[in-house]
C-alpha cells in the first residue's frame, strides 16, 4: 500500500505541475513512444535474465504491492515460535521438535503464527535446520550450514535489485532513442508548417521526458525497495539462524530468543521487555502438539 500511494505522489506531482502551467495532459498520451520504451525496456530484461529469475523477479514485484510488508510484529511473531520451538526442545528433548519440522504445514505450532507459516522459504530454512540438529548436527555444523544458506539469500537479494536498477539505468536512454524516432518523423513534415512540426517535436520530446521519469520515478526506486525487502528477508532468516545456534549450544528458550532478538535491524526489533512479556505469556498457554 505504502509503495502504491508513493507510485501516485509521483504521478500526481508531475502532472499537478504540468497543470498549473496550463499543460495539455492529452500532449503526454503519446503512445508510441510508451510502447517503444517500455517495450525495448521489458525485451532488454528478457534477453538479459533466465526464465527462472523473470518468474521471481516477478513474484518480488508483486510482492511490494500484495504482500503484506515486514513489521515489527512480524518479527515478534517469528521471535515468539522460536521462543515456544527451543522451549519445546529444551524440556521434551529434540525429538520433540520432529514432527513440527517434518510436516509444518500439519504443525499446530506453526499454525499459530500465520505471519511465519505464510513465508515458506524461512519455513523451510527453520525445518531444515532443525532437523540437522534433531539428526546429530553440533553447533558448528549447523551455524556453518545455516550461514550458507544466508550468504546464498544475500546473494539473491542483490541480484533482483540489481536487474531492476539496470533497468532504471537504460531508460533515460531509451528514452532519447523514442526521441530520436520521433524526430526522424517529424523531419518528413517540415513542409507542414511550424504548427504541424511543433506539434511532432513535442510529441518526440514525450519520449526524453518519459524515460526520464520511469527511470527516477519508478524503476529505480522500485529496485531499491525489492533490495530492502530482500535485506530484511536476509534478516529474518539470520534471525533464526542465531537463535537455532544458540540453542544448539544448550542456552535456554529465553537466551536463544535474545540472540535472534538483537540480530534484527533496530527499527523492527521488538523490546526486550515486550519479548520477554510475551515469551512469560507464552510459558503459561497450553502447548501445541
Amino acid at each position: 500500500m505504502v509503495a502504491i500511494i508513493g507510485l501516485v505522489i509521483v504521478i500526481g506531482s508531475v502532472l499537478g505541475g504540468f497543470l498549473m502551467v496550463k499543460g495539455n495532459v492529452l500532449t503526454l498520451l503519446q503512445i508510441n513512444e510508451y510502447i517503444t520504451i517500455a517495450g525495448a525496456a521489458i525485451g532488454g530484461v528478457v534477453v538479459g535474465t533466465p526464465g527462472v529469475l523473470l518468474v521471481s523477479l516477478a513474484n518480488k514485484i508483486k510482492g511490494i504491492f500484495l504482500a503484506k510488508p515486514f513489521s515489527k510484529n512480524t518479527f515478534l511473531d517469528l521471535l515468539k515460535i522460536l521462543f515456544e520451538l527451543f522451549d519445546l526442545g529444551r524440556k521434551d528433548g529434540l525429538l520433540a521438535l520432529e514432527g513440527h519440522a517434518e510436516e509444518p504445514e500439519k504443525s499446530t505450532l506453526f499454525q499459530k503464527y500465520p505471519t511465519v507459516a505464510s513465508n515458506k522459504e524461512a519455513v523451510a530454512f527453520l525445518c531444515d535446520s532443525m532437523k540437522m540438529l534433531v539428526g546429530g548436527a553440533g553447533p558448528h555444523e549447523l551455524e556453518e550450514l545455516m550461514e550458507l544458506s544466508v550468504e546464498v539469500k544475500e546473494e539473491e537479494a542483490h541480484k533482483f535489485s540489481g536487474i531492476l536498477q539496470g533497468v532504471a539505468d537504460s531508460l533515460p536512454g531509451l528514452g532519447i532513442v523514442a526521441a530520436v524516432l520521433g524526430i526522424i518523423i517529424t523531419m518528413g513534415f517540415l513542409a507542414e508548417g511550424a504548427e504541424v512540426v511543433g506539434h511532432h517535436v513535442a510529441s518526440a520530446l514525450v519520449g526524453t521526458f518519459l524515460g526520464v521519469l520511469l527511470a527516477y520515478g519508478f524503476v529505480g526506486p522500485l529496485a531499491n525497495n525489492v533490495g530492502i525487502q530482500g535485506e530484511l528477508e536476509l534478516q529474518y532468516m539470520a534471525c533464526i539462524k542465531h537463535g537455532l545456534v544458540a540453542f544448539s549450544k544448550g542456552n535456554t528458550a529465553a537466551v536463544s530468543v535474545e540472540f535472534s532478538r538483537r540480530s534484527i535491524f533496530s527499527d523492527y526489533r521488538p523490546g526486550f521487555k515486550e519479548v520477554e512479556d510475551a515469551c512469560k505469556a507464552l510459558r503459561g498457554a497450553p502447548k501445541a502438539e
